[in-house]
């Protein structure tokens, strides 16, 4: 008997982006359907995801994500005391659901976890995206 008989067979996955059957097992390195639906690497961001990305980018703003032993993650970050207005000084919770979508598409990354008993810890950082190579203008000798 060959070793792919030990397998689980799956079916494509018909345009709703589930398994054909219950149990079936979708190929490897599938992104879940609600993924998929919210990853636009290269399009426009809601207002909502720029200021995350906004707070995320900003180095003197470290934000976390908490995953609970149940699953629920909760994207969050300390507000400074604003002096002037006398607001903060406490910590903020980000939109999860926008937050997940933009990890989703690739704009936020994840560092290291820090295990609890209850809880994983995670740094969230914004991804490091490429610049363009800059042209290198050579200095040219005059002729004498």
């Amino acid at each position: 008997m060959p070793p792919t008989a030990l397998l689980p067979q799956t079916v494509a996955a018909p345009a709703t982006g589930r398994p054909a059957r219950l149990g079936a097992v979708p190929p490897l390195g599938a992104a879940p359907a609600l993924a998929r639906r919210r990853s636009r690497p290269c399009g426009p961001l809601s207002p909502e995801e720029s200021d995350i990305l906004r707070i995320v980018s900003d180095a003197r703003t470290p934000v976390f994500v908490t995953v609970r032993e149940g699953g629920r993650r909760r994207y969050s970050y300390w507000r400074p005391l604003d002096s002037a207005t006398g607001k903060g000084g406490c910590y903020v919770a980000l939109p999860t659901a926008e937050c997940d979508g933009l990890h989703a598409a690739g704009r936020i990354t994840l560092g290291e976890p820090l295990t609890d008993p209850g809880r994983t810890t995670y740094r969230v950082r914004a991804a490091h995206t490429p610049t363009p190579a800059l042209r290198v203008v050579r200095d040219r000798g005059r002729a004498a």
